[in-house]
């Protein structure tokens, strides 16, 4: 099941990190750097929102929505499309887009640096 929409082009990253988790060494070592559950709100162009979650806590899944079913969410992360892309791309770094006010992290900013770790999974293998 892909994970991507096509009104937020970015959002093939997520089936990229979900396939790296399909490693059980790739998917523990997330886990154990992670140990967060992450969401991730994006905005495209047209103003629309759409929330894709990871889960580094327990199972080490992707999913759509803002968080797995009867859980809590550690730390939400929201930008725009266009800056998820550049910071999965590597032409952004996290703590600039958040200084500059383009990422706003609601929940647990701590774990938050830890997600830089996982996206950088996706950063290896996408190239949006």
């Amino acid at each position: 099941m892909s994970l991507k929409n096509d009104a937020f082009p970015s959002s093939a990253a997520f089936d990229l990190i979900a396939e790296s988790f399909a490693d059980d060494a790739e998917r523990k070592d997330a886990i154990k750097k992670g140990n967060a559950i992450f969401a991730f709100t994006l905005k495209n162009p047209e103003g629309a929102t759409e929330s894709w979650y990871i889960d580094l806590k327990e199972k080490g899944e992707v999913g759509k929505g803002t968080g797995p079913e009867g859980k809590k969410v550690d730390v939400t992360l929201s930008l725009s499309d266009e800056d998820f892309a550049k910071l999965i791309g590597g032409k952004a770094n996290a703590q600039k887009l958040f200084m500059s006010g383009k990422l706003k992290v609601k929940g647990d900013v701590m774990k938050a640096t830890k997600a830089e770790t996982v996206l950088k999974k996706a950063q290896t293998k996408a190239k949006l």
